[in-house]
């Protein structure tokens, strides 16, 4: 399809949107709805892959599927109203857009509660992709025609890496900037109060 000049994907948890709190509160609600212990401390310090990957470490396999479908809807009840935006978060989407640029979000968060979340927050991207997770966010990568993803994952990473994109990554999520240098992101910035300054010299303003 057809792609503006500049197009820029941005991962949401812990790249835009600090969601531990209402993930946190989510997988507590999710506990008391199943009767499992979760440790929701532990779990809001290894975000990133989809919640399946987090079930399996307090579900039998054969529960997973159907347990990530109820974490999913209990989210929007206790999710959304917890997060909040990242430093730079809004400046970011806004500097792409001010240089004549879409600015897209691509996450592995369920699309319709990505979708709340970005409006409660009223980030503004001009899409939101969900449900795509490490190499397969190339997809919706390529099919916007992305030239750089920003994250804050080794996930991220890969994805960038697979669309054939520039991965700049910020280590404000469970991930320090050294693994992400050494997992081969191409630009590590402190945070997104960076990331306009940092454009505007890649696009050679």
């Amino acid at each position: 399809m057809t792609s503006p000049v500049l197009t820029v994907g941005f991962d949401l948890d812990m790249t835009l949107i600090d969601s531990r709190p209402g993930i946190r509160a989510t997988y507590l609600a999710l506990a008391e709805r199943t009767g499992t212990y979760i440790d929701a401390d532990l779990v809001v310090t290894r975000l990133g892959p989809p919640p399946e990957t987090e079930l399996a470490h307090w579900y039998p396999a054969e529960q997973v599927a159907a347990v990530a479908d109820v974490y999913r809807s209990l989210y929007p009840e206790h999710g959304v109203t917890g997060a909040t935006a990242l430093p730079g978060a809004r400046e970011a989407i806004a500097a792409v857009q001010a240089a004549g640029g879409r600015a897209i979000v691509v996450t592995a968060k369920h699309q319709p509660n990505a979708k709340l979340q970005v409006e409660y927050l009223r980030l503004a991207p001009d899409a939101v992709i969900g449900d795509l997770w490490a190499e397969r966010k190339a997809e919706a990568l390529r099919e916007h025609g992305a030239r750089v993803y920003v994250g804050d994952h080794v996930g991220d990473v890969r994805g960038a890496h697979a669309a054939g994109a520039l991965s700049v990554a910020v280590p404000t999520g469970p991930i320090g900037a050294e693994e992400l240098r050494t997992a081969g992101a191409d630009i590590v910035l402190a945070d997104l109060t960076e990331f306009p300054a940092w454009l505007s010299a890649h696009l050679g303003d």
